[in-house]
């Protein structure tokens, strides 16, 4: 063996047990005991899980005129650090512009800055005949497995239910699956503009200008095409309790219907909008913050299964500088906050150490489930002999504060600034390589790879 990792305990979604891993050419090529090798890592102590795979990233994301704060070196660095080996990001098609071209533009900006393995949705905005019959499946062909549409934001991105109900059929026929964006467009744009007329401009107006019925609405529509279509749908960053309760009830009916939720929907609530010295422009997001009580169903959406994914829709904007073009106004203020290198040990000790679910259910949210919804299983998400050499050394008894201060994240700030966890990476390999070493980046910038995606089947 090129490298044994020995002494730990092996979790998947499925088992614990001990095991050392041998690794040969960066996959996983013996699990036992006794295993020699060229170079041994010793994780006596430690768990050690599959790289996690975040399926929701916004690296260089241009948006109201500036670019969000991780471009792909810092973002995958960052990710890395938290124990993400695997993230897929968005290609967002304009007004006039081919999905081919969408994703080129974007791969162009990854090339040589990605350090760890990736892929891409594509954000369809202009439903032609053209990308209706020939783009969509050529990008299929091509490894894009994924197709994303906003019913949110009028007069850019927002699709209307033609656009939407053609996708599905679609995808359908080409084994993708379609992602939504699940909020009332109209009913927004209509809200933000009455609420900035009134004078009403600070951050927590943001969250009542995106009610949770406009999310449970859209959730609910998206859910009625897809059964027409007869076709699977993925919601996207579930918030709010109704729009939870639209997709439990369509799984109850034996529907396909799959959906994530992000740590900041399970621990933050609109409270967090009425800080002062313009502090809640920190949490103006998009879908937002929601009351009180709305975590804690979302808890249970994950324990129960209604919710399949944690991803982190990591999106940074600078709060000096970015944030605070919207000081006088909240809709000039850049929709989205850091996460991409917290969500792993949040996750771990919010749900494992405080006895939400088991650690199994918790590399199922975080690695297991998004490699087999996205068409990566079974190279990633899994310690299993074949499977990429993904893994993470996971020290359960380590502490560490969440502060911009010992972050990676190219921002100002962390939205977790005062949490504490226990339980945190302390080595990361991809692909047979070690790229972090004790909270440190050891890895090559420019060494991940563009993951061709399998059609999906669901």
């Amino acid at each position: 063996m090129d490298i044994v990792v020995t002494n730990g305990t092996v979790v998947t979604a499925t088992e614990t047990y001990e095991a050392d891993i041998g690794i040969e050419k960066g996959k996983i090529a013996a699990l036992g005991r006794g295993l020699g090798g060229v170079e041994t890592i010793d994780a006596q102590g430690n768990y050690v899980f599959p790289g996690a795979i975040d399926v929701h990233t916004h690296f260089e994301l241009p948006s109201m005129g500036t670019i969000s704060a991780d471009d792909f070196q810092t973002g995958s660095i960052a990710a890395a650090c938290g124990g993400t080996t695997t993230f897929i990001d968005f290609a967002d098609q304009g007004k006039g512009e081919s999905l081919h071209r969408a994703l080129e533009i974007r791969l162009e900006r990854a090339e040589g800055k990605v350090a760890i393995d990736y892929g891409f949705h594509v954000a369809i905005g202009d439903m032609t005949d053209e990308v209706m019959n020939v783009e969509m499946a050529e990008l299929v062909e091509q490894g894009v497995a994924s197709f994303k549409l906003y019913m949110a934001y009028k007069g850019t991105y927002m699709v209307d239910d033609e656009t939407l109900f053609k996708s599905l059929l679609k995808a359908k026929e080409l084994g993708a699956l379609i992602i939504v964006h699940a909020e009332n467009g109209d009913l927004l744009h209509y809200l933000i503009n009455k609420h900035v007329a009134e004078g009403k401009k600070e951050p927590i107006w943001h969250a009542r200008s995106h009610p949770p019925e406009a999310e449970a609405e859209a959730a609910g529509r998206a859910i009625i095409l897809a059964a027409l279509a007869e076709a699977p749908i993925y919601i996207a960053h579930v918030s709010a309790a109704q729009a939870l309760e639209k997709v439990k009830g369509a799984r109850d009916k034996g529907q396909p219907v799959l959906a994530e939720t992000c740590p900041q929907y399970l621990l933050f609530n609109t409270e967090h909008y009425k800080l002062p010295n313009f502090e809640g422009a920190k949490y103006v997001i998009s879908p937002p913050l929601r009351e009180k009580g709305n975590g804690e169903l979302l808890w249970q959406g994950l324990i129960s299964g209604d919710l399949q994914v944690v991803s982190t829709d990591h999106c940074p904007f600078n709060f000096v500088g970015q944030k605070d073009r919207g000081r006088d106004d909240f809709s000039k203020i850049p929709s989205g906050m850091p996460g991409v290198e917290t969500r792993v040990p949040l996750l771990y000790h919010f749900g494992v150490n405080e006895g939400r679910f088991s650690i199994n259910r918790f590399v199922e949210l975080v690695s297991t489930n998004p490699a087999r919804l996205f068409g990566l299983a079974p190279q990633k998400g899994t310690i299993s002999i074949g499977s990429d050499a993904d893994l993470v050394i996971f020290d359960p008894r380590k502490e560490v504060r969440l502060s911009v201060e010992n972050l990676h994240m190219n921002v100002d700030y962390s939205p977790y600034e005062h949490i504490t966890v226990r339980g945190y990476p302390v080595l990361v390999m991809q692909r047979g390589r070690v790229i972090v070493k004790d909270g440190q980046f050891v890895g090559e910038v420019g060494a991940g790879q563009f993951l061709k995606r399998r059609r999906i089947a669901i």
